[in-house]
């Protein structure tokens, strides 16, 4: 007991705008992060199917390389290598960890892309294609609809595992939820105050995307029934105009 009343929430709040902040840094971060990495995944992805070697082994490469290294190199390498190299300047923390992000997201959503159109029986391809569907026609749609239900777990976890890897674009200095822990840590040298914030933070944006993922999950599952409407009687659409009375 003595230690909660030790506890300093005041802290916290007199930083409650550095944190609100962050929240949507973080949140801004691993939303374009994601829906980037689903794009650049699926082209990734598609390309690790590819019968044509020059679409296959860049594709390939790519995936071992971002899978193979830490992301934690791969935002110091774009952040302070490539982008100034490019571009003859920094653009800044928010570009940087974006990019990294995405490019990191797409190797992982890439295999779970390949591997869920690989789950899907042959038969389905060719009794598309004995319907005289092209290849690209039957993939968009029979093969991909199908697959897309077994791909929703574990893309699902590449969210979550995403927002938590977000954490690591501070060390270029964003001002995420862990940079505005670090700032109250170091105004007042005290640390269980801030980093249990940036904790219960954290632990709530993955609670709510979790049951995001979960809705989602359950609405493309093959068992799921839409709800009923609920159909009126003439007898009830008499009362309801003051009919029959």
């Amino acid at each position: 007991m003595d230690f909660l009343d030790a506890i300093r929430w005041d802290i916290v709040w007199n930083y409650r705008d550095l944190f609100i902040r962050g929240l949507w840094i973080t949140l801004s971060l691993t939303l374009l992060g994601y829906i980037g990495g689903i794009i650049l995944g699926l082209l990734l992805g598609m390309g690790k199917l590819s019968k044509k070697k020059w679409i296959y082994y860049p594709s390939k490469y790519y995936v071992d390389f971002f899978r193979g290294t830490p992301l934690l190199v791969q935002i110091l390498l774009i952040h302070l290598a490539i982008i100034p190299t490019i571009f003859g300047h920094s653009l800044g923390y928010f570009v940087s960890g974006v990019t990294a992000l995405v490019l990191n997201s797409a190797a992982y959503n890439a295999e779970i892309i390949r591997a869920g159109i690989q789950s899907i029986d042959k038969g389905q391809s060719e009794a598309a294609r004995s319907l005289g569907m092209t290849s690209k026609m039957s993939m968009r749609y029979i093969i991909l609809p199908q697959a897309l239900r077994r791909m929703i777990p574990p893309l699902g976890n590449e969210l979550i595992a995403l927002l938590k890897d977000s954490s690591l674009v501070t060390v270029i200095a964003a001002n995420d939820i862990l940079y505005a822990g670090k700032v109250v840590a170091g105004a007042y040298a005290r640390f269980w105050e801030p980093y249990i914030t940036v904790a219960i933070l954290y632990l709530l944006l993955t609670y709510v995307f979790g049951k995001i993922i979960t809705y989602v999950e359950k609405r493309f599952s093959n068992s799921y029934v839409p709800p009923k409407k609920k159909t009126i009687s003439v007898t009830d659409r008499g009362r309801v105009g003051g009919i029959g009375r």
